[in-house]
């Protein structure tokens, strides 16, 4: 089983030009429940964890997660409000946000007990590492499960807007590292880190039209180019990415720090060949709306 624990919360996605301002469509989402619902919907064993409303919102994420076929037996509840972020789509599909995070239910998350003997994965990210309380006890989930010999997946997925202080983020960054078995960045959390840090097991790094590359502590350097899409945005893409990695990891049994680096220049280009073709699926279509298992099947040769 693979455990994915952050913040869910409502996309607010523009739709066409209107005047004074667009219409905004509201759409699931959150890079962790992104995560949680694409390895759902590959077919994963996969387990959310996080503190979701019991507002109206909060029902819709859970009856996502539902429909996905994610458990939600580690998912919190609470009275308060479910975060809203609100997208802003430029003319090549990129996406930015801005966040309505005060007082949101995800914040108050709380240490969960030690996690089943079976989980064979943990994977977080994103503003749940950034906002208070709810980021230490998330902080806390990570060194312990690794401690236990967890395999670990980090997207900080960095929100500049979220951070008033990005020296001290960047050093508690730094001291997440000895915990991550697989770090992935896109190249514009890489640069707003100061590079890509050492560390981790393997590093992913996502390089939009310019596809995705891996480096392993063992020196290996693999990369593969994007699969070829017309872009409605990108808003999930490195969530879907996230989920195709595990999911391809866990097919090979290669969810430990001996079995990355056991993987090769030939797994890992399948591996991340697997990922740019979920990604560009996702891409291709408006908001988080990552593939199924039967979208991404090889045709017969």
């Amino acid at each position: 089983m693979i455990v994915v624990a952050g913040e869910s919360l409502i996309d607010l996605v523009p739709q066409g030009d209107g005047e004074p301002l667009p219409m905004l469509l509201p759409r699931l989402g959150g890079g962790p429940y992104n995560t949680a619902v694409a390895l759902g919907r590959l077919g994963a064993r996969v387990t959310f964890c996080s503190r979701v409303s019991t507002d109206g919102f909060g029902e819709a994420l859970l009856a996502g997660l539902r429909t996905a076929g994610v458990s939600a037996s580690l998912v919190q509840r609470g009275p308060e409000p479910t975060t809203l972020a609100v997208a802003a789509v430029g003319a090549d599909g990129s996406a930015g946000y801005g966040f309505y995070a005060q007082g949101s239910a995800d914040r108050l998350f709380e240490l969960p007990p030690e996690l089943p003997d079976s989980v064979q994965a943990l994977a977080l990210g994103t503003c749940s590492l950034m906002l208070e309380p709810g980021a230490s006890a998330y902080e806390a989930l990570l060194r312990r499960e690794s401690g236990r010999g967890v395999f670990t997946l980090l997207d900080p997925n960095i929100r500049a807007g979220l951070i008033p202080d990005p020296d001290a983020y960047r050093a508690r960054f730094a001291s997440w590292l000895p915990y991550v078995s697989l770090l992935k960045l896109s190249e514009e959390d890489a640069q707003w880190l100061g590079g890509v840090p050492q560390g981790p097991a393997a590093v992913v790094l996502t390089r939009g039209a310019d596809g995705l590359a891996v480096r392993t502590r063992g020196g290996l350097e693999v990369s593969v180019p994007a699969t070829p899409v017309a872009v409605a945005d990108t808003i999930g893409a490195g969530d879907t990415v996230n989920a195709a990695l595990l999911h391809s990891l866990a097919a090979r049994d290669a969810l430990s720090a001996d079995a990355l680096a056991a993987l090769g220049a030939q797994g890992w280009g399948e591996v991340l060949r697997f990922a740019s073709r979920a990604a560009a699926v996702t891409c291709s279509r408006t908001g988080a709306e990552p593939p199924y298992a039967s979208e991404l099947a090889e045709p017969d040769r």
